[in-house]
């Protein structure tokens, strides 16, 4: 038996308890579990990756695009906090998305942070065997064993059970800030402002080049450096959206994930700026930093010579994996959430019978990071440098990324609107103008990747991906869905709007 919805041309279809029953996930998650949750699945940008900018923009021009990508961040998180409380499902931004945008809104959303979800471990795996490879010095052709090793781990962890994923989690984010505070400590003795961070210029053909004793332009490529130093200022933030999928695995998501996502962005923001001016004061400098795969060895090489900085290195490795290991487990939520209520394949939300965790759902997502790893491993060539291959595999995460937050920003402003007496434990202080500029920021972003002819193929692939979701959805997807928690409280707010009644609770 199915039910129509005839306004958005989807159908549901009739399930029976045991169905929700083979979808059962475990409640353990508090406030610090998520800002570990949070903080961990970012901190790998902190390590690598963010550095890139360098190169697009400068030291000035990757300063502003961390500021603007920090002013949008901060929008979102305020969204997010006021609508993960009021809608506490594990499916997180598809979840908000359905409830104000109905169907297809919820599904390209879902979609959009399903493509972020699935390649932010890619990108991360890749900087965690650029550190591997220049500790043990494998060379390049041995890459792939550790990306194969670090699925094959991380994912296992993934599906032992939530408890020990979340443990994992406060450790490793723990260690990650150790190292962090380590490396800033002990960079101020060698901080040189002017001789480092300003050995950027611009040669006859526009290209950077190396000023070997500093004193160059703050901004060397203007103000459009800035600009398209943006899709690399979001590595330092990207993934800490990813608390709400913790929902229905917080023991009190009202209270908590607000806390967490606001203590998880501040103390982001401060370990950026403090990365983003310690280790570009410091030898290599600006230029070495803006193509290397391992920014902090660099930097620890330059502190404690190149035999000490290979232990430090490793010690480094942690963050890289704090952000692996949490990753894993947010597309495995993503899919599961996604696959549950028929928006994906329903084998893909099955979970373990005694672990209660989305196996199925953490395997699928590592084959298709690694596949599409392995596809742009292929086509650029094995040789190809870190910033070529990481790169491109950040940008389209990235990507991905920005439709989600777009989404997202405009769910919040569309609940604002439609739904203005749901209950809303936490209220954004930004409001509405919060979650514009965020749209604009993440709009901007996206079209200056789209003038990167470095990146752009990369993201065409991410864009082919996205089509080829949304004809999935409209030839089969649609037509299988089920009434889970978020489709149930949706079509509920939908019936009050109609008839015209506050959709829940009362007034703040």
């Amino acid at each position: 038996m199915s039910q129509a919805d005839k306004g958005s041309g989807v159908q549901y279809r009739k399930v029976d308890a045991t169905y929700f029953e083979g979808r059962s996930l475990r409640k353990h998650a508090r406030v610090w579990s998520l800002w570990a949750l949070g903080v961990g699945a970012v901190i790998s940008g902190h390590f690598s990756g963010w550095n890139f900018g360098l190169g697009a923009g400068g030291f000035g021009g990757m300063f502003v695009a961390t500021l603007l990508i920090m002013t949008m961040y901060l929008g979102l998180c305020f969204s997010l906090a006021e609508m993960s409380p009021a809608l506490p499902h594990t499916g997180g931004a598809y979840s908000f998305a359905r409830t104000a945008m109905g169907p297809w809104g919820g599904f390209v959303t879902g979609l959009a942070e399903n493509i972020e979800y699935v390649l932010t471990p890619a990108v991360i795996v890749f900087f965690i065997s650029s550190y591997l490879g220049g500790i043990f010095e494998t060379g390049t052709a041995f890459m792939p064993i550790w990306w194969i090793a670090g699925y094959i781990v991380f994912v296992g962890l993934n599906l032992i059970g939530v408890e020990m994923s979340f443990r994992f989690s406060v450790i490793v984010t723990l260690a990650a800030l150790a190292v962090l505070a380590i490396f800033w400590v002990s960079a101020i003795p060698s901080f040189d402002f002017s001789r480092w961070a300003l050995n950027i210029g611009v040669g006859p053909d526009g290209a950077a080049v190396e000023l070997p004793e500093g004193g160059g332009p703050l901004f060397p490529f203007g103000w459009s450096g800035a600009l398209a130093a943006l899709p690399f200022a979001v590595w330092l933030f990207l993934a800490i959206e990813q608390l709400p999928l913790a929902a229905e695995e917080s023991h009190d998501p009202k209270r908590d994930m607000p806390r967490g996502l606001l203590l998880g962005i501040a103390t982001l923001i401060f370990s950026a700026y403090m990365i983003l001016f310690l280790n570009t004061g410091i030898g290599p400098g600006a230029y070495g930093l803006s193509t290397s795969g391992e920014p902090l060895l660099d930097g620890f090489r330059t502190i404690y010579g190149a035999d000490i900085a290979k232990l430090l290195a490793l010690a480094a490795v942690i963050g890289l994996i704090a952000s692996f290991h949490t990753i894993i487990f947010a597309y495995g939520r993503q899919i599961y959430s996604l696959s549950r209520a028929g928006y994906f394949p329903h084998v893909l939300s099955v979970t373990h019978g005694t672990r209660k965790t989305p196996h199925i759902a953490l395997i699928t997502g590592a084959v298709m990071g690694f596949t599409v790893m392995m596809i742009i491993w292929i086509v650029r060539g094995s040789e190809a440098g870190s910033a070529l291959i990481g790169g491109t595999l950040l940008n389209m995460a990235v990507f991905g990324a920005m439709l989600s937050y777009i989404m997202q920003a405009a769910s919040f402003i569309r609940l604002r609107t439609r739904y203005p007496h749901i209950e809303r434990p936490y209220r954004s202080p930004l409001g509405i103008p919060g979650a514009v500029v965020t749209i604009v920021i993440a709009a901007v972003t996206i079209y200056y990747q789209l003038q990167d002819p470095v990146y752009r193929n990369g993201v065409y692939g991410a864009a082919i991906w996205y089509a080829a979701g949304v004809a999935y959805f409209a030839i089969a997807g649609r037509h299988k869905l089920v009434l889970s928690p978020e489709e149930e409280f949706a079509l509920e707010q939908e019936t009050k709007a109609t008839a015209g009644r506050p959709a829940v609770g009362a007034a703040d």
